[in-house]
């Protein structure tokens, strides 16, 4: 979990660094950003959800084995 938070925490960051340039004014101004961002946040949440359902799974097999 420790390496997740610090993935998640060197993306936004890059994300944020790069936010700052000329191309996302323009998305801003044509109101386009907020596809974008609704498209980074529908994938970040797929990512999450896969991962706690491949721990679920994983979990299940290390107690069957027991």
């Amino acid at each position: 979990m420790k390496k997740f938070s610090l993935v998640t925490l060197l993306i936004s960051s890059i994300l944020t660094l790069n936010a700052q340039g000329q191309e996302v004014s323009t998305f801003r101004s044509s109101g386009k950003i907020y596809v974008v961002v609704g498209i980074i946040a529908i994938i970040f949440l797929l990512i999450v959800a896969y991962l706690f359902y491949l721990d679920y799974k994983i979990t299940k097999l290390e107690n069957k084995d027991k």
